[in-house]
């Protein structure tokens, strides 16, 4: 920083000394290294002592936030760095782009409701997982990232030492936990017990973020119950958008094991259906059955 000097009466003070004390005293490095040129341009524009004022905090805020952003991102955990802008919809079949755009925004987020993504490998699933986890990151939200399987064991570890429910409180305190590679590895009834709680604390209170590579209707295999399932996907998909990467379909309707139609939520197969749709959520199947209101 240029050094800036002036004299009042007989006392000739150093401004750029006190500036680079009074910045390091508040941890405000950004500022420091800010503020002459934001003097210079204060001067040449004929800032009022308030605007400049807003302007250097403005600068020192922006800096933090990116700072405080990169700093939840490391804490996330994301098993890679990839964002929303890098995703390439061009081997996305009948994904639209204005789906992941208006994810993109965090509403979910803000309104504690779910996403959850369905599809085989390879379709992009954990790639959009973690550009939302980074959006929130970025956008001020704590995110955790594990695949179910990581997830189940620091529920067992918990469980075992005799603290489940004070973990599912520290976890409630994050707005949005991703759940990568449901279906990947089949659970034991006591791992889909532990994963239930997880689904069950989080109902309405904060955000999942879901990656599977099997349908609703194959659920029961994953959890090795089919009540279990039916009863997780119920919590799950309500107040949630549902995601089919590559066409595929999550159709979950139509014979026994029937869960009464599932509200307010909105499954996307390359779109957006409307809020309301009711859809009808049935184990013995393979595919998804959307049906409007009234149908």
């Amino acid at each position: 920083m240029a050094t800036s000097t002036t004299t009042t009466g007989t006392t000739r003070r150093d401004l750029a000394a006190e500036v680079a004390y009074l910045t390091r005293a508040l941890k405000a490095p950004s500022l420091r290294e800010s503020v002459a040129r934001l003097a210079e341009r204060a001067r040449s524009d004929g800032w009022t002592h308030e605007e400049f004022l807003v302007a250097c905090l403005q600068r020192e805020v922006a800096a933090r936030e990116a700072h405080g952003g990169e700093g939840r991102i490391r804490a996330a955990r994301f098993p890679a760095r990839k964002s929303l802008e890098e995703f390439d919809f061009d081997h996305a079949r009948g994904l639209k782009r204005d789906t992941i755009t208006h994810l993109g925004t965090l509403d979910f987020a803000v309104a504690k409701e779910n996403v959850v993504f369905l599809g085989p490998p390879g379709t992009g699933k954990t790639h959009l997982a973690i550009g939302l986890g980074i959006r929130a990151c970025q956008a001020g939200h704590r995110v955790a990232f594990a695949t179910a399987a990581q997830w189940v064991n620091l529920l067992a570890d918990a469980h075992a030492a005799g603290h489940l429910q004070a973990e599912l409180a520290r976890l409630g305190r994050y707005p949005l936990l991703v759940v990568d590679e449901v279906g990947y590895i089949p659970f034991e009834a006591e791992a889909a017990n532990l994963f239930f709680q997880l689904v069950s604390a989080r109902y309405e209170r904060a955000s999942l973020l879901v990656t599977s590579n099997k349908p609703f209707g194959r659920w029961g295999e994953v959890f090795g119950d089919d009540v279990v399932a039916a009863a997780m996907i119920d919590r799950l998909v309500h107040h949630a958008t549902v995601v089919a990467t590559k066409g595929t379909q999550a159709h979950i309707g139509g014979r026994s094991g029937l869960v009464g139609g599932a509200t307010c939520w909105r499954l996307v197969v390359g779109g957006l259906v409307e809020r309301d749709a009711k859809v009808d959520v049935d184990l013995s199947a393979g595919d998804a059955d959307v049906r409007s209101p009234g149908r």
